[in-house]
């Protein structure tokens, strides 16, 4: 679970790269990104598979407080969370 200070190194890769991927595009003040977006965004192909995988890597990040879901199936960093060095 997502608390004020705790860094994303405690976070397997996968999840930092989602994690990174949504803090650029809040730095850049651009809006959420589905799961499709995410996954053709690392490179990989946009079947069903693929983006599900993501997308339920995303949504276990929602579960524990490092994402938002502000409409269905599109993800931003949760309030409070920063970049990758800070983790709040």
């Amino acid at each position: 679970m997502w608390r004020e200070g705790l860094a994303w190194a405690v976070l397997s890769v996968d999840y930092q790269r989602i994690l990174t991927a949504l803090a650029d595009r809040a730095r850049l003040r651009q809006g959420p990104l589905t799961g499709q977006e995410l996954a053709v965004l690392f490179g990989l192909d946009a079947v069903p598979a693929k983006v599900e995988a993501v997308r339920s890597k995303a949504k276990r990040l929602v579960a524990r407080g490092w994402l938002a879901e502000p409409a269905p199936g599109r993800f931003m960093l949760a309030r409070g969370v920063a970049g990758p060095g800070a983790g709040s």
